[in-house]
């Protein structure tokens, strides 16, 4: 199956057979990274979107063209994805890039939501190019894998955590509850403000406890995510190569690229978001799980006109083919702290982190083969992206397994899967320690 619309930087020419990044021939992109390099060290970068897009599109195509043609970190570390990320994190942390460049794109993940501008555009697309009934499959067996990715996660955590001198508590407490909890916004600092509440330690406290965890995690579950995405390759029937169940299609009709249809589409991944966050004000749920329920209701009763689902599919396209590399340089700016993943390489600490992560995958992966998933894209989707940092970790996961269109189910671990971890957290203190 082709990966046409997923993030990648296998740009051929025809008559030449000269590697080309972002689609252009290597000296203009050549030329255009040296303007910006010029701009950027004589202090005559544009602030805001001008400035931090164009450094996001182009140091992220260039570390995503690297990395996935590094032999050892394009086969089994996540290729371009993770390059993009831990490249910009690296640019940031040495540092080599000023702090202005750092605080221009920061403000515009951040203030300016890039991030979420281009989740909204993959949840709408893909849920819209799926088959109605294929959404009432996956849908009511979907927590299933879910369920199996808490389960795998504490219980290989615990062992592993007693082996290395962890009490369970801790092990189970401080490291895989927060990895499993949805990122920082919605999983970490909720949660650290329920351990304060509990435990008597000020949340600042726990916050530095659950920060390592939270960043080594996501750095593992991209890591696996390409592993896996290697596995299936070797073992086909493992993997659904980017399906999440047999018989489910998404996307199967052959469209006429349309330029006014994307702007259409832009308009409609909108909508929906903006929706979301209406439904937020009277549903305690997160912003992007009502979403996803209402783009799937309106997809199943039938509400979205074919030429509205057609639109948003482009544009989901359009979008995830050239801004994915931006944005995972961006997570690495915005969102990324080397020195706080440097600081929890403990011995003890990493094994620990890697049994939480292996086993949501594996959790995830058996239960989700047992309600008629491919076992591959279960551990990716209920597994990988419950043991990441939430919407980042989400495209750097999805990024580097090339399967980006199973964001939706992606979001349903991270938002309602990171409810559910609270909610643990919240009912399993008493019992741990009274």
């Amino acid at each position: 199956m082709s990966h046409a619309n997923d993030a990648t930087t296998e740009f051929v020419n025809p008559r030449h057979s000269l590697p080309r990044i972002a689609g252009m021939p290597l000296t203009a992109f050549g030329l255009l990274t040296a303007v910006l390099v010029t701009a950027i060290y004589t202090d005559n970068l544009p602030a805001g979107m001008i400035g931090g897009l164009l450094v996001m599109m182009v140091f992220g195509e260039l570390l995503g063209f690297i990395g996935d043609r590094l032999p050892i970190v394009r086969s089994y570390l996540g290729g371009g994805a993770i390059l993009a990320i831990f490249g910009a994190a690296a640019l940031m942390y040495f540092p080599v890039l000023p702090d202005a460049v750092g605080e221009t794109i920061t403000t515009f993940m951040q203030g300016g939501d890039f991030l979420n501008f281009y989740i909204a555009a993959l949840i709408t697309g893909s849920i819209l190019g799926m088959d109605a009934g294929s959404l009432v499959k996956i849908g009511t067996r979907y927590f299933v894998p879910i369920i199996g990715a808490v389960l795998g996660a504490a219980l290989l955590a615990g062992l592993i955590g007693s082996l290395v001198g962890f009490t369970i508590a801790d092990a189970v407490l401080v490291i895989t509850l927060p990895i499993l909890g949805g990122g920082m916004g919605a999983g970490a600092v909720p949660m650290s403000q329920i351990y304060e509440q509990m435990l008597g330690q000020p949340a600042s406290y726990y916050i530095s406890l659950l920060v390592p965890a939270l960043a080594l995690g996501n750095v593992f579950a991209i890591v696996f995510a390409s592993l896996l995405a290697k596995l299936g390759e070797r073992y086909p029937s493992l993997s659904g190569d980017g399906q999440i169940m047999p018989g489910v299609k998404i996307e199967e009709r052959q469209q006429t690229l349309d330029l006014a249809s994307m702007g259409t589409g832009v308009m409609v991944a909108l909508g929906f978001y903006i929706g979301g966050q209406v439904l937020a004000d009277l549903i305690p749920l997160h912003p992007y799980a009502l979403m996803i329920v209402a783009v799937a209701l309106f997809k199943i009763l039938g509400l979205v006109p074919q030429s509205l689902a057609d639109a948003a599919t482009q544009w989901y396209g359009f979008v995830a083919r050239n801004w994915t590399f931006a944005l995972l340089f961006g997570i690495g700016v915005a969102y990324t702290d080397l020195g706080t993943v440097i600081e929890a390489l403990t011995p003890a600490y990493v094994l620990i982190v890697f049994a939480v992560v292996a086993g949501a995958a594996l959790g995830a992966g058996l239960l989700g083969k047992l309600v008629g998933f491919y076992p591959i894209e279960s551990a990716i989707t209920a597994g990988l992206c419950m043991a990441n940092m939430g919407g980042t970790g989400d495209v750097a996961v999805l990024s580097a397994a090339r399967r980006m269109r199973l964001m939706p189910f992606a979001q349903i671990s991270s938002r309602l899967g990171g409810a559910l971890i609270l909610l643990i957290s919240g009912l399993g203190l008493p019992l741990l320690f009274n």
